[in-house]
């Protein structure tokens, strides 16, 4: 298995991505009913996924608001407005056309009903 591309080596949208979240503090949640110890686990794992996965996701055509999103004006606590990776805490194993991968779940790209948000970093932009 190789190891995973240096940020340096990510796509350029990808780079974004990955430069949007290390600019939001781990410490400080952008969103007022999302706890900070949470936050700091996702935060994390967002940018896990970027140098693992970002490359790939980018290529199957993954948007910033299909794995960052959150509601526009409530933020995480609109789970239905909410990107793949802004949800849980846990790590992704993995990406595929349609769906996140998660130890014992998958975010799905195409859910019945989805809305995609915005991208948490403008989300935290706005307050």
């Amino acid at each position: 298995m190789s190891a995973a591309p240096a940020p340096a080596d990510l796509p350029p949208v990808v780079a974004s991505w990955r430069d949007q979240i290390e600019r939001l503090s781990e410490h400080a949640s952008p969103c007022r009913y999302l706890a900070p110890a949470k936050w700091g686990a996702i935060r994390k794992n967002a940018l896990a996924f970027c140098d693992q996965f970002g490359a790939e996701a980018h290529r199957l055509g993954w948007t910033a608001p299909q794995l960052f999103g959150v509601h526009p004006q409530h933020g995480t606590i609109r789970v239905d407005y909410c990107g793949a990776l802004m949800v849980g805490a846990s790590p992704a194993l993995g990406v595929e056309a349609n769906r996140v991968l998660f130890e014992r779940t998958s975010a799905y790209r195409n859910g019945a009903g989805q809305e995609w948000g915005i991208p948490i970093w403008e989300f935290a932009a706005k307050r």
